[in-house]
């Protein structure tokens, strides 16, 4: 196993190497205002047996966790996706790939806890495969806001009852704001990567036995050779059991991924009635960048309990009304009437371009993005209650011709939008910024059929159907004797036919 510990603080921000204290296979230091990543990385014969098997059978597969509450995001930690759940996979070939499809959903249930998709065929999106090749095949996402299923299966896992440290370590994903795990047949290894807001961290770090275990305490940098598609870096890295003082460091890199500095919150517009509109308010209309052209994109990725109408996202003077360019996309199929406790696909994701006021001056805008809700399941006391996360909100920008951008050693890929542009975009992130409270959802309160009146509507359809039935039937008698079909007719009508003749 390899493991490393980042800590990053802000532009200026820096730490004498003297703090430190470095005692073989432990690295301890002072409280610094920082964010934290810990990044982890398995061989698959390292992990438990069930995880092989599933793993085996997957091409690739990338597990992406986000918190419901806001938190603040420093470079180069700016990748950004709506809160919950995303589950990106791409199946691999023959008998095992058969076996890691159906037992995909069980075993993730097992180990989140509350995951509810059935099979990847049938709870599954499609994700385009005509755009771009660094795309996977499947989308799952669902609303999960907390780690706490994760943490109890990893101390069951991975920790041993008498090994405080680990169950510590694992403990403190109630905090975290976000957990990625990736494996593919590549690299042939599983990697888990924890990321905790900036706010105050104490500095400490211990080896594990037979791994290598890297500390970094780090800042944003500038350094003069860096290019414009680049991120730099400085501070003080340490390979714990093989270092007796931290190194000097600085470097660059390419990344995909910045930040916009500027904000956004989100609402729905009141009264939501079954048809609510979600109003984005964007701090800024000027884009990140001059240098190249740019577009600002909200991506949502929808419950089953609320779509978006693609039809009515294919009108041009609509849009331009709410302050829309244009629908980019939107995942196949959405069924527009059924309702919600039949479908089986976990809800739809989309790819809205927005359209800033064209104005000289920095100001403030909105737009608007309508949704329609589905027919809910009767409950008790008439109303359901129905949250939507906060979308991810970027400018999109194209970088140079010729522009590269490897992997770096803190980059995010597979997040479901960064498929649908092509390889030299760069994402420049909007933080959210809820108007109040920290989560970052959107709640309306949906009117059902109320359970504990139920049964007086049963007996009221009943007497109506009855009623219905016996008036119905009461006029086709009428219908039936007036028009000379009755017995006495009947009878009557051959004595007289004989009298003519």
């Amino acid at each position: 196993m390899r493991e490393r510990i980042t800590f990053v603080q802000k532009l200026g921000e820096s730490l004498d190497p003297s703090t430190f204290k470095i005692n073989g296979d432990s690295l301890t230091g002072p409280q610094i205002k920082a964010a934290r990543e810990d990044r982890l990385t398995w061989a698959l014969e390292e992990l438990p047996y069930e995880l092989q098997s599933l793993l085996e059978g997957a091409h690739e597969i990338h597990i992406r966790w986000v918190s419901p509450v806001a938190y603040e995001a420093v470079s180069p930690f700016l990748a950004r996706l709506p809160p919950g759940f995303h589950l990106f996979f791409t199946p691999g070939a023959g008998t095992k790939a058969e076996n890691t499809s159906e037992m995909l959903c069980s075993v993730l249930s097992e180990i989140f806890g509350g995951i509810h998709c059935s099979s990847p065929t049938a709870s599954f999106t499609r994700l385009p495969n005509n755009r771009f090749s660094h795309a996977t095949a499947l989308q799952y996402f669902q609303p999960l806001s907390s780690l706490s299923g994760f943490i109890e299966y990893s101390k069951d896992k991975l920790c041993s009852p008498s090994d405080s440290s680990c169950i510590a370590r694992l403990d403190r994903l109630n905090e975290a704001s976000s957990l990625d795990i990736s494996y593919d047949t590549i690299s042939h290894a599983l990697k888990g990567a924890a990321s905790w807001p900036y706010q105050p961290h104490t500095i400490h770090a211990t080896s594990r036995p037979r791994s290598r275990t890297e500390v970094g305490v780090l800042s944003a940098d500038k350094p003069k050779n860096m290019e414009p598609h680049e991120l730099g870096i400085s501070g003080l890295l340490t390979v714990l059991g093989q270092d007796s003082s931290p190194s000097a460091t600085v470097f660059t890199f390419p990344s995909r991924h910045r930040d916009a500095e500027s904000g956004f919150s989100i609402k729905f517009l009141e009264p939501t009635g079954l048809h609510p509109t979600l109003q984005i308010r964007l701090d800024s209309n000027k884009p990140p960048s001059t240098d190249s052209y740019c577009s600002p994109h909200a991506y949502f990725t929808l419950p089953s309990t609320v779509f978006a109408d693609k039809y009515q996202l294919d009108d041009d003077l609509f849009l331009a009304s709410r302050n829309l360019t244009k629908l980019q996309y939107i995942s196949q199929p959405v069924d527009l009437e059924a309702p919600e406790y039949v479908m089986e696909k976990w809800g739809s994701s989309i790819l809205v371009e927005l359209s800033p006021p064209n104005t000289e001056k920095s100001a403030p805008w909105t737009a608007e993005i309508p949704l329609h809700l589905r027919y809910l399941s009767p409950a008790q006391g008439g109303y359901h209650k129905v949250e939507v996360p906060y979308p991810a909100v970027f400018w999109a920008c194209a970088a140079e011709e010729g522009t590269k951008f490897p992997t770096n050693p803190f980059e995010k890929v597979n997040l479901g939008y960064d498929g649908l542009f092509g390889p030299r975009t760069v994402f420049w992130h909007v933080e959210p910024r809820p108007e109040a409270g920290k989560l970052l959802q959107n709640a309306v309160k949906v009117p059902v059929l109320d359970l504990d009146k139920s049964q007086w509507v049963n007996i009221v359809t009943a007497i109506t159907v009855l009623i219905g039935f016996a008036w119905v039937s009461w006029k086709l008698g009428v219908v039936y004797f007036a028009s000379g079909h009755g017995s006495s007719a009947a009878s009557s009508k051959p004595a007289s036919e004989k009298k003519k003749q």
